[in-house]
């Protein structure tokens, strides 16, 4: 029996697992993501965790096939990172600093990209080979497969779909430094933007308090039938189904998969972003599927096992 480790590299804790050569997942953890001394023990930590995990399944290295690990950042076809706030890295050469560590193969990917390849093979986009992920959480983070494999692009930046440029008249910026990036409207503290924005004019009775709203409030309000929390999901919806029907005029995926944080409020998300999106989509997309991920925090694990398998 073949296996290999997927690990998804955050920012508080590094998920990890070991799976069989099929994608079964045979043990999972998680170790802290100690970030201090610009995260220099990181993968060191990862590699010991690895180690411990040899000897308690009593495996043969021969036997691991490599590491897969998702790192919170662009990384370049060399699995070259050149920087990563979250991580505390500058310039770091993970996948040969990981294979010097291990003594196996290591093969690394962006976060949400590997995430996006997880959904592929184990979860809502199962049987596709042509898809986009976008991960709705604080920010909006993306995955582009095309033919089964991550888009990663020159400088490792292939899917970042939260970068579109989907409002050219916005004054405030972006945390990339860009003004209308879609992550401002479509994010979690997007979606707070713009329900504080209409709460601040708005006159009709609504259970959302400007002071203290969520994301989550607003879709919460929206199963209870709010107009007003209705409204704002609308408008969140029209930015990113039109950014999604422009990006698939490119990618031409099969199915377009939702996840992040946002996406927990369900399946009352899918109307507000596919009804915008067939409204602009080239008329060949428009029978694109949209469904909610499926695996939560394992997609990471489960796309970092996939990038060994197919490397």
């Amino acid at each position: 029996m073949k296996y290999c480790f997927g690990v998804d590299i955050g920012g508080t804790t590094v998920k990890m697992g070991l799976l069989d050569a099929e994608g079964n997942i045979i043990d999972k953890w998680e170790i802290t993501t100690d970030t201090s001394e610009e995260g220099r023990a990181i993968l060191p930590d990862i590699a010991a965790s690895v180690e411990n995990k040899i000897a308690e399944h009593q495996l043969d290295k021969s036997d691991i096939l490599g590491i897969g690990a998702g790192v919170p950042a662009p990384v370049t076809s060399e699995g070259v990172v050149n920087g990563s706030a979250n991580l505390g890295w500058n310039y770091k050469e993970v996948k040969r600093e990981l294979e010097e560590l291990t003594g196996l193969k290591a093969v690394i990917g962006n976060d949400a990209n590997v995430a996006a390849l997880g959904e592929m093979w184990k979860g809502g986009g199962l049987g596709q080979r042509n898809l986009i992920m976008v991960t709705l959480g604080t920010g909006v983070g993306g995955g582009v497969i095309i033919d089964g494999r991550i888009l990663v692009g020159e400088n490792g930046a292939g899917g970042e779909i939260g970068h579109l440029c989907v409002n050219y008249e916005e004054n405030d910026r972006c945390g990339c430094g860009n003004r209308g990036c879609l992550e401002q409207y479509a994010s979690a503290t997007g979606i707070v933007r713009l329900a504080k924005k209409k709460l601040g004019q708005e006159l009709r009775p609504t259970s959302l308090n400007k002071e203290d709203v969520t994301a989550k409030d607003v879709f919460d309000a929206v199963k209870e039938g709010d107009e007003v929390a209705k409204e704002i999901a609308v408008e969140f919806g029209r930015y990113l189904g039109y950014a999604l029907a422009n990006l698939a005029a490119v990618i031409d995926p099969a199915v377009i998969v939702i996840g992040g944080g946002v996406s927990k409020a369900g399946e009352v998300l899918i109307p507000y972003i596919e009804e915008p999106y067939v409204e602009r989509a080239f008329f060949a997309n428009k029978k694109v599927k949209f469904v909610l991920a499926t695996l939560g925090n394992d997609a990471g694990i489960y796309g970092a096992a996939k990038l060994v398998l197919d490397s």
